[in-house]
């Protein structure tokens, strides 16, 4: 059950997937249609990154994977403190 998972994340649709996800929302973002810190950039932001984490720790790439790792986390920080805030209004 889990090896076609795993023979997925090692393909190349994941990394461009991930790639398109980030940079779909970075040209967005440049281009006035999104702002950093909305919603919907941050999610694009997160689900690239997290992709591409996945694929950097699997085929040991071990700079990309730290950098892929962090970026996620600061996506999912962002999107935890709009919801922080959302709450408390």
């Amino acid at each position: 059950m889990i090896g076609p998972i795993i023979d997925f994340a090692h393909s190349e649709v994941v990394a461009y997937l991930g790639m398109a996800l980030i940079l779909t929302a970075f040209l967005l973002e440049t281009r006035n249609f999104l702002n950093s810190k909305s919603p919907t950039y941050l999610w694009m932001m997160a689900g690239g990154a997290g992709l591409l984490a996945i694929r950097a720790y699997l085929i040991d790439e071990w700079a990309f994977f730290i950098l892929e790792a962090v970026w996620f986390g600061a996506a999912v920080m962002g999107l935890w403190a709009l919801s922080t805030r959302n709450s408390d209004d």
